[in-house]
């Protein structure tokens, strides 16, 4: 019997920005036992020690196996099984290797999912995460603080010496995406004295077969790539958008539980 092929999905967003909460939402739409989930942390190249002795961030291209990445998501479409790494973000190192069998459909979350063409084209259906900027450092500070061992101002270190390579390597693949989904405070005058409310702004892009994106700045229609989606990837985007509505729900219920803080509390820099 030949093997299945499964459906990949790729969620891509900087960090902080709600990847594993759409990822789990999504796997829970299609069922458990039908879906493998997968993190892209894991194949970055240098542990946390090392990177911080090269001074380099997990956001640059050069810290992370992508060539790896791209042929491990080439055997997981032909139904194979792959050997992969594993990162432990509690300590920063790397565990010993895992072997991953593919399901139905294989949700794969990072930084990094869309930064090049080889990576693109392996995904089904992709989805860009792009919340407002103070709800992810508000979201990226509690998890790390209560999740990774970090202090508040080391994270807040952190996403300052983040920032060039967020803006330089995980920002533009917003453009690479089928859907852009942003997470927002609630705008309704009911939520003006809750802010557990969160909105969802979605982004869909015509990706048929036959459809091509705007021409870049000094090239036609013609010399602009054709942005190809597969029957099995536009068959799921009312799940993803379902699984979106959950992660929202999820969201907006975790805002009732994190500390208040002000404003100021969370600068946001660009």
């Amino acid at each position: 019997m030949a093997p299945l092929s499964p459906v990949l999905i790729g969620v891509v967003g900087d960090s902080g920005s709600g990847k594993t909460t759409l990822s789990s939402c999504i796997a829970q739409a299609v069922g458990p036992e039908r879906a493998t989930l997968i993190c892209l942390d894991d194949y970055h190249r240098y542990d946390r020690g090392e990177r911080d002795r090269r001074g380099i961030t997990a956001l640059n291209p050069e810290c992370n196996r992508l060539d790896l990445v791209a042929d491990h998501l080439a055997a997981l479409r032909r139904g194979h099984s792959i050997t992969k790494p594993v990162y432990d973000h509690h300590d920063g190192t790397f565990g010993p290797d895992e072997v991953v069998e593919p399901r139905e459909v294989v949700v794969v979350r990072g930084l990094l999912a869309l930064h090049t063409d080889a990576l693109t084209e392996r995904f089904d259906l992709s989805i860009f995460l792009d919340p407002d900027p103070e709800l992810r450092i508000r979201w990226k500070v509690e998890r790390d603080c209560a999740k990774r061992g970090y202090s508040w101002d080391q994270v807040m270190e952190q996403i300052a010496q983040r920032r060039p390579d967020a803006d330089r390597y995980i920002a533009p693949q917003r453009h690479r995406a089928d859907i852009v989904i942003r997470f927002v405070p609630g705008t309704r005058p009911a939520d003006a004295a809750d802010d557990r409310h969160l909105d969802m702004r979605i982004s869909l892009r015509d990706v048929a077969p036959d459809s091509r994106p705007p021409a870049a700045p000094g090239r036609s229609p013609s010399e602009s790539p054709v942005i190809a989606r597969t029957p099995a990837g536009q068959r799921l985007v009312p799940m993803v958008l379902d699984a979106a509505e959950s992660a929202r729900d999820l969201h907006s219920a975790r805002q009732s539980r994190l500390t208040p803080k002000s404003p100021g509390h969370y600068p946001v820099t660009h």
